[in-house]
């Protein structure tokens, strides 16, 4: 029976959003793409899950898979999605019209997928809010001004008035986080939010939203490539390569202690002051083709300690408490 990438932690709250063998496949003239082959997770009340990965290891599609986002040639073919115990596999179209946004938001890397580019921000926002409670339009538009000020946005009165255009593009995403933050979702699924802002208001947001998740118990997913902003974000993180978790566990133990060797190529290449000075170590090779994977392991073509036992598929192992692998040589003697 095959090892579930799931933790099984002891008398922890209850799982917001558990997924098991998530397949999300696109059908194309060339074939196959399998997106997400396979992912398995979970999500406490007030927990924050940071999704980790290159450009095309299957992070944003999970994200779409979990909101019900999919758009032909792409689909689930396989998997169980459980939001608070139900399956969102069965959810009718009228079903996920209330689910997003009071239930579940997603905030995306571009802004302009959230906002109207014709209606002024203060409609867009009160509207979310009516669509979701019987507030009236003053009680809508004061929770909008509350929210608008949470993330960051100096005179939120002068900016509820104007229109998407009229913002830059750090604001734009500010107002986007703010309408996901409005009817404060059960789940929020983050796709690299903060990566076009500033430093200063990267903080402020990420400082905002772990604290909103601790008052409330509103979990969230943060799907980035960013280590640095994981490590003081997450409770925990999942590291993803070629549309499987390859490793998961708390933030703390994957970061000090991967054990998975891509995992550990991608703490070794960022650039620390240790390391200044001295020429950071890539990971060779590229990521493989969704259409083509190869026999057995994915990673097994740029990993420095493949062996002949890479030609068959690694299954999920827990080497320490709570840090699951996906790999025949996890924590060899070159992985600190």
């Amino acid at each position: 029976m095959q090892t579930s990438l799931v933790e099984k932690p002891s008398a922890a709250p209850k799982p917001i959003l558990e997924v098991h063998g998530l397949k999300t496949h696109f059908f194309t003239r060339n074939g196959v793409v399998k997106a997400v082959d396979g992912v398995d997770l979970t999500l406490a009340e007030g927990e924050i899950l940071g999704l980790v990965g290159e450009s095309g290891s299957g992070k944003s599609i999970t994200g779409f898979s979990l909101m019900g986002l999919l758009d032909a040639p792409g689909r689930i073919v396989e998997g169980q999605l459980l939001l608070n115990g139900e399956d969102l596999r069965c959810a009718t179209p009228a079903r996920w019209r209330q689910l997003r946004g009071q239930e579940i938001a997603m905030i995306f890397q571009d802004p302009m997928m959230t906002l109207n580019p014709v209606l002024r921000v203060d409609t867009q926002m009160i509207e979310a809010v009516q669509a979701h409670s019987n507030a009236t339009r003053a009680q809508a538009r004061q929770r909008a001004l509350q929210t608008l000020a949470m993330v960051g946005i100096p005179s939120p009165e002068e900016r509820l008035r104007t229109y998407p255009h009229q913002l830059s593009g750090g604001m734009r995403q500010r107002v986007a986080i703010a309408i996901a933050l409005l009817n404060s979702p059960r789940l929020i699924i983050a796709d690299e939010p903060t990566t076009a802002l500033d430093v200063t208001i990267q903080g402020q947001i990420l400082f905002e939203v772990q604290k909103l998740c601790r008052e409330t118990g509103t979990g969230l997913i943060w799907i980035t490539h960013d280590l640095a902003v994981v490590a003081g974000l997450a409770d925990r993180v999942s590291v993803m390569y070629a549309g499987r978790v390859v490793e998961t566990g708390s933030t703390e133990a994957v970061i000090s202690h991967p054990m998975h060797p891509y995992t550990h190529g991608l703490i070794a290449s960022i650039p620390t002051p240790e390391s200044r000075g001295q020429p950071l170590v890539p990971i060779p090779g590229m990521t493989p083709s969704l259409l083509n994977l190869p026999q057995g392991c994915a990673f097994r073509g740029r990993c420095p300690r493949a062996t002949e036992a890479c030609l068959a598929e690694p299954q999920p192992v827990e080497v320490r408490p709570a840090q699951w692998v996906r790999c025949w040589h996890a924590g060899g003697p070159d992985i600190k």
